[in-house]
């Protein structure tokens, strides 16, 4: 199971890469980092029900990029049934500083807990944190948050040996869909980017090692805001919003 700091901050550097930098890059930093504990090897899958408002708030905070702007998910970690633990979530980001909220719940109560009428209170439900489902109840009213779509990937993790605060992933095979939000369902979708590329994130509280940052210019790899909300939400909406010119067979991603 997949128990992770609840509150935290870090900066975050966002690459599109192909398969091929990926496997390159995997092999160039094998001294220096360690596969996540989680998984096999550091794999594992990634399955988040994401929040929208009627309007679309969430997708035009992200796309216009606003220096304050935050997001709600539900996710788990590879196959978790209905009875199995969740994590409920809430992404924010501040000039470039990303913190997350984050608490553990046991997926029937999450979903218990989205069907709560208005009077109730969260402290009916079981989570490891009180005080971040208060925030997520506060989120969910003020913006009247619905769930919305289901966002999966594979994900490759890898931690810095030396340096604890380092981590570097890998997300693969990323999909989405809206017409079944039960994510106990598994990882599965439409692909909204092409097969032959790669997300990575490089996830540090200061700054990117000297190492890392040669190894990237190396192989070349071009950093680029990634936002795998917008660009899910672009393809199951079939519009492009906000000016967005997108190939289908090849999606180039933006937002947070």
């Amino acid at each position: 199971m997949h128990v992770a700091l609840e509150i935290f901050s870090r900066r975050e550097q966002k690459y599109l890469i192909s398969v091929h930098q990926y496997e390159q890059l995997v092999k160039k930093m094998n001294p220096y980092m360690r596969y996540d504990k989680f998984g096999d090897e550091g794999r594992y899958s990634v399955t988040s029900l994401y929040f929208e408002t009627p309007d679309q708030k969430i997708y035009y905070e992200t796309k216009n990029k606003l220096n304050f702007r935050q997001k709600l998910r539900l996710r788990i970690y590879d196959d978790t049934s209905i009875d199995g633990d969740a994590f409920f979530e809430v992404k924010q980001k501040y000039n470039n500083v990303v913190n997350k909220r984050r608490m553990v719940i046991p997926l029937r109560e999450a979903y218990r807990y989205l069907e709560k009428h208005e009077s109730d209170s969260v402290l009916d439900y079981q989570t490891s944190n009180y005080q971040v489902l208060k925030e997520i109840d506060h989120f969910r009213k003020f913006y009247n948050l619905k769930p919305e779509m289901v966002v999966s990937y594979d994900r490759h993790a890898f931690h810095s040996i030396t340096n604890s605060d380092l981590r570097i992933t890998f997300d693969l095979n990323l999909r989405c869909r809206k017409n079944d939000l039960r994510i106990e369902n598994g990882p599965y979708g439409s692909n909204f980017i092409d097969a032959n590329l790669v997300v990575l994130e490089v996830k540090v509280t200061d700054s990117v090692p000297l190492w890392l940052t040669r190894m990237l210019q190396e192989l070349n790899c071009e950093q680029r805001s990634a936002s795998k909300f917008c660009t899910s939400a672009e393809l199951l909406s079939n519009k492009w919003l906000s000016g967005s010119h997108v190939n289908k067979e090849k999606v180039m991603i933006g937002g947070m």
